[in-house]
């Protein structure tokens, strides 16, 4: 890849700081949004609203899918998410936050996560989603990752990363000054995407968040600005293939 990384990878232990923070998970994020006139909810909110337009644009029916979440962190976003699939299982390496998660939405499914392969059998998910979390993976395990969220999905299914945008000041800003994101390298949308291109079809990134989305036209303008860096966010969507399983060496 041509683009090279934020920052240096540093030698820590993801398990032990994420298990640290789970008690006050939106705490510690609200304390970098606030000043900028959001809070963590906002853009929960904003990101459940994504990826329910990504699939009605698609023709897909959430109530017909499940929904494997990776790096669920606690579950918030379920609570938006988890009334629209018809089952939701969440992995994280934090077994603190997966108490947390498994105690606030019983409804749903959550395991441990050992950082290298997911729990779940082959192609037992319609869409598998990774929010904000290949910036916490070494850079080594980033293709072993994409690889795994593919392997997990049913044929023609998605897999759906949402990053932050490293050329976004803003978000730079944040993320440098977030505990939980200490040791975090972000990636670039390029990037992203060619961790997926050699193993799924229809990969497409666009950014997000370039204005902020108050309501379904400021949504709309947003998606304007998707194929331009601006957005403090992106998001990469990839299509497993129709019948063969992803190869981890390309």
């Amino acid at each position: 890849m041509s683009d090279k990384p934020a920052k240096e990878y540093r030698d820590a232990t993801p398990e032990a700081e994420f298990d640290r923070h789970a008690d006050g998970y939106s705490e510690a994020i609200d304390q970098e949004l606030n000043s900028y006139g959001a809070d963590h909810e906002f853009f929960t909110r904003h990101k459940a609203r994504l990826i329910e337009r990504l699939l009605a644009t698609r023709g897909l029916d959430s109530a017909q899918m499940d929904l494997l979440d990776v790096g669920c962190g606690v579950g918030k976003i379920h609570a938006h998410l988890g009334p629209r699939f018809r089952s939701v299982f969440g992995v994280d390496i934090s077994a603190t936050s997966i108490a947390e998660a498994s105690a606030s939405f019983p409804e749903h499914s959550y395991a441990v996560y050992d950082g290298d392969r997911l729990p779940v059998a082959d192609a037992s998910a319609d869409l598998c989603i990774a929010i904000c979390v290949f910036h916490h993976v070494p850079p080594l395990q980033w293709e072993s990752l994409a690889v795994e969220m593919l392997r997990a999905l049913r044929p023609d299914g998605f897999a759906l990363v949402i990053e932050h945008n490293p050329y976004n000041p803003v978000t730079r800003r944040i993320v440098n000054s977030c505990p939980m994101d200490k040791n975090a390298i972000l990636l670039t949308r390029r990037q992203t995407a060619q961790l997926f291109e050699p193993h799924a079809t229809d990969v497409i990134s666009r950014s997000i968040l370039s204005v902020p989305p108050l309501n379904g036209f400021c949504m709309s303008v947003d998606s304007l600005f998707g194929c331009l860096p601006l957005g403090a966010q992106y998001y990469c969507l990839a299509k497993a293939p129709t019948s063969t399983k992803p190869n981890a060496h390309g």
